[in-house]
């Protein structure tokens, strides 16, 4: 197996989390719930001309979806077929980054997924093709930085920021491990709520409320993958949550399974992927 993450050169990386490239043989189990985060990505497959997709049914049936993708940032699982993982390259996107690479707002993305050509047209067309010619993970990463690089420069010619209440406000979510009330931040911010939570969502993708309650859930998710041993009323508490039923209803609600059965199954390599059994 190979699994790579690269991180952009500083023209790129406030506005690019990560690019990662992988080349994994199928496991033992066909389908994977892949867990939201919040952030937004492209996914172009390499090995062949369409991704698997299940949307949220682990039983559900497959979909062909375009084999170059841009996946809004999501508020639910989705499920994907593990034969797509052969030979796969990605992009995560920086909260809020979205429509400096796009022009509109990330809300129009959000728990969707929508073909590279048909939001970027002539600057995505080629790009597959391009990866596709090359063969060492290391130069593919560099083409597809190249042509980020490119985006970002024809879509945000005038430069344009992440709006600083936002920056604000995603800074202090990080920070703050007990979650302020979506009011409290936007009165920091000079805003109403009603401005503070539309433009937060035009930028993420995500309401305020979403977003904080999704990195809750993210922080669980990373406590439990680490194969620590788990004290669920410690770990509920350390993480934001209530109490430990709390804990268990959102963690249910974003991953469509308990806590206890995501230790119990069988770990992959990324915390946000879990075998459908």
């Amino acid at each position: 197996m190979i699994y790579i993450e690269h991180r952009p050169a500083p023209a790129l990386n406030r506005f690019v989390r990560m690019l990662w490239y992988t080349q994994a043989p199928e496991p033992g189990h066909r389908r994977e719930r892949v867990l939201p985060t919040g952030r937004t990505q492209v996914i172009l497959n390499l090995a062949r001309d369409y991704i698997l997709d299940t949307a949220s049914s682990p039983d559900g049936p497959l979909v062909k979806a375009p084999h170059s993708l841009i996946v809004g940032a999501r508020s639910v699982f989705e499920v994907v077929d593990t034969s797509d993982m052969a030979d796969l390259i990605g992009v995560v996107f920086e909260p809020g980054a979205l429509p400096l690479f796009t022009g509109d707002a990330a809300d129009l993305f959000s728990n969707r997924s929508i073909a590279l050509e048909d939001l970027w047209g002539t600057q995505a067309s080629g790009l597959r093709d391009r990866l596709r010619e090359l063969s060492a993970p290391g130069a593919r990463l560099a083409v597809l930085e190249e042509w980020l690089t490119g985006l970002l420069h024809e879509c945000n010619a005038n430069g344009r920021q992440v709006p600083s209440p936002v920056v604000y406000a995603l800074a202090h979510f990080h920070r703050v491990s007990s979650f302020n009330s979506v009011r409290e931040v936007a009165r920091s911010t000079g805003w109403s709520e009603r401005r503070f939570s539309q433009v937060f969502r035009e930028s993420v993708g995500l309401t305020p409320k979403v977003w904080c309650r999704i990195q809750r859930f993210q922080r669980a998710v990373a406590r439990l993958h680490s194969g620590r041993d788990v004290h669920w009323t410690e770990l509920a508490l350390d993480c934001g949550f209530y109490d430990q039923s709390h804990f268990a209803n959102e963690f249910r609600a974003f991953s469509g399974i308990d806590p206890t059965t995501y230790s119990s199954l069988r770990a992959t390599p990324w915390a946000n992927h879990v075998p459908v059994e």
